[in-house]
């Protein structure tokens, strides 16, 4: 019986790791069909039955009941020994419980009795989605992490020996990889090297599953999910990341400036009038801008008394008394 935390409270929930495997790659509506298999072995059986009737017939001049079960004998027992196997598929057969030989795929016979065809292996590429909830990383983060891997059996023989449910041992292996993979690093590297995951968990599992004759394809890791409270933390030190860019950036720009105002200002030193004519030009941008007007105290000429010329002065003062 479960214990009560407290009244009116629920006893804590625990959450466990869980594997979702898939092992089949067809889509529903594309599932392929055993009933060619099943039609040949029914023509197998009626084609024999009606031979041995018709055998018994021609011999005996009738069909009796030791006829007739003669037939049935016979029709199973070649039912038994004929077999067909689909394009994908091997077969692993046994003589007396011991290992003959692997069949398939196509059309293939077996000793009745003596010989069984104990597995049929399917060989495609098998499609297993696996994930781990709630596994703590180098720095105690808990994370939730899913995955596929994409296998296939390339040796029936070791996949049927060697290990009890190649297919449930292959979900296990990938589920115990990722949490061993997830527990050597720390959170930002999990969440940031997802590739350099998926390549460990595809080497780990080869090196596991190569006796049970199988071949890891890819691992592939669908999602990541932080915790809520990690993930605010990590957008903060992020954007303050942005915000030092920035600054530095700046400052860079800034000092730029700095060093081009040093060698304007070294110029301007040696330079009144290039000073002045600096000023009328920041002037006119002003009230060009702006589109506004500015009043100088002073007469026209007077100045731009110590940037002009002597002729110049003489025209514009005297088209100023003018």
């Amino acid at each position: 019986m479960a214990a009560v935390a407290g009244k009116g409270t629920p006893a804590p929930v625990r959450r466990s790791f869980r594997v979702v495997p898939d092992a089949s790659t067809e889509v529903v509506g594309e599932r392929a069909s055993n009933a060619g298999v099943l039609l040949f072995s029914a023509v197998v059986f009626a084609v024999s039955f009606c031979a041995v009737l018709g055998a018994a017939g021609v011999l005996a001049g009738g069909i009796g009941v030791g006829a007739v079960i003669a037939a049935l004998v016979v029709a199973v027992l070649a039912t038994m020994s004929v077999h067909v196997a689909q394009q994908w598929e091997k077969v692993v057969v046994l003589r007396l419980g011991k290992l003959n030989r692997v069949s398939g795929p196509g059309l293939f016979w077996t000793w009745p009795v003596i010989e069984q065809n104990t597995m049929r292996v399917d060989t495609r590429v098998r499609v297993t989605t696996f994930g781990a909830e709630e596994t703590l990383t180098a720095d105690l983060v808990p994370l939730d992490v899913n995955a596929v891997l994409f296998w296939h059996v390339w040796d029936a023989k070791a996949a049927c020996t060697e290990v009890g449910d190649f297919t449930h041992a292959v979900e296990l292996a990938a589920q115990t990889a990722l949490r061993d993979a997830i527990g050597r690093a720390g959170a930002a590297e999990v969440a940031i090297r997802r590739e350099q995951l998926d390549r460990e968990l595809k080497r780990v599992l080869e090196e596991k599953v190569a006796a049970w004759g199988v071949t890891i394809l890819s691992v592939e890791v669908r999602d990541i999910l932080l915790p809520k409270e990690l993930q605010d933390v990590m957008s903060l030190e992020a954007q303050a990341e942005q915000r030092k860019k920035a600054r530095i950036i700046l400052m860079e720009a800034e000092q730029d400036i700095c060093e081009m105002m040093d060698d304007m200002g070294d110029t301007y030193a040696k330079n009144d009038a290039a000073l002045r004519l600096r000023a009328m030009h920041l002037l006119y941008e002003s009230v060009r801008e702006t589109g506004g007007t500015v009043v100088v105290p002073s007469s026209f000429s007077e100045g731009f008394g110590d940037v002009l010329g002597d002729a110049a002065k003489d025209a514009l003062g005297g088209k100023a008394e003018a």
